[in-house]
């Protein structure tokens, strides 16, 4: 397939650089799958559609307060890194332009980070001090670049999920973000069970698709876990003919990575790089959950197999006519 089939509609004033509140005010457009037309809801109404039996399953990452600043020395000029995973003690994989072997960058807190290795497979820095201690003294959300300003302090409460656990994103699964306790405590009334999955979102989420050919890029791995809990839960949930909601791309990715041919799924750790794209067949997720993306990327290739590229453009066309919020901070669909 070519890439230029997925330059969806879009308007960029429609970007959301702040989250509504409460959070689960958020718009949610309904898109049937199978061809009828989209509904317009908001995000509190999700246990009127759903069924008693489903079962939600959501990421329990934690975004990292992974953005830091410094300065190269010599010289003073300035630069950002944002930490993605630890390779060795003291020694990370960053993300950082501008930068050479050898260079040594003194960051905001005194420490110091030295680049040992760069090259195609990414650049590693080797830190003068504890780097979870740095993140909490002066780490910075890492907020998208579509998102013109600068972190503050409530964004360390507004882009992280109630599901939050396990340290190690560099992203938030956006559609977690709209959930309250009292969403949670009326999905649970309506018979509505949840369960957790973790996939720590790196570079490979948003890595830019480049080829003209979709089958040519290569996604690129990040680490996920399913524990035996989640997998018992969803083998139980579609046994009873209970759906599998999945809320985020990421929770996809991560059900799909480990469902063997029948839709049953084992417990797993590991790295995981399954890249979703028209034609796919799903063994696992029945309805998902999510919010709107960037044209042209992974995530909206793997949302257009789940609801069929033109049912989908449609209702991206729609959500702009509409004025639907866009991307992390902005409103939901729902496909099912």
């Amino acid at each position: 397939m070519l890439l230029s089939e997925f330059d969806f509609p879009f308007d960029p004033s429609l970007v959301a650089d702040h989250p509504v509140e409460p959070r689960d005010q958020a718009r949610l457009l309904v898109v049937p799958k199978n061809g009828e037309a989209c509904g317009h809801r908001r995000v509190a109404d999700l246990s009127e559609l759903l069924n008693s039996g489903d079962l939600l399953v959501v990421n329990d990452t934690k975004v990292l307060a992974a953005r830091l600043s410094g300065r190269k020395q010599p010289g003073g000029g300035q630069v950002e890194l944002v930490l993605v995973r630890p390779v060795a003690t003291d020694c990370w994989e960053v993300l950082c332009k501008g930068t050479k072997q050898g260079q040594v960058i003194e960051l905001d807190g005194g420490a110091t980070a030295t680049v040992m290795e760069q090259g195609a497979g990414g650049i590693i820095m080797q830190f003068s001090s504890s780097v979870p201690a740095l993140l909490e003294m002066v780490g910075r959300m890492p907020l998208p670049p579509y998102i013109k300003r600068e972190p503050t302090e409530l964004d360390k409460i507004w882009y992280q999920t109630r599901f939050a656990r396990k340290a190690g994103a560099i992203a938030a699964p956006t559609a977690g973000l709209h959930f309250t306790e009292r969403l949670l405590a009326a999905l649970n009334t309506k018979g509505v069970r949840t369960a957790t999955v973790t996939l720590h979102i790196g570079p490979a989420t948003f890595r830019p698709v480049t080829a003209k050919k979709i089958e040519e890029h290569r996604m690129g791995t990040e680490w996920a876990e399913i524990s035996k809990a989640t997998a018992d839960a969803i083998n139980e949930t579609k046994k009873s003919c209970g759906r599998i909601v999945a809320v985020g791309t990421t929770v996809v990715r991560t059900l799909e990575s480990v469902a063997s041919s029948n839709g049953t799924v084992q417990p797993r750790q590991g790295d995981v790089g399954l890249f979703i794209t028209p034609g796919y067949r799903f063994k696992v997720v029945d309805v998902l959950m999510t919010n709107f993306h960037l044209p042209k990327t992974t995530l909206l290739m793997l949302v257009s197999a789940f609801a069929g590229i033109e049912p989908l453009r449609r209702a991206y066309a729609e959500a702009v006519r509409e004025k639907y919020r866009f991307y992390s901070y902005g409103d939901a669909m729902l496909v099912q």
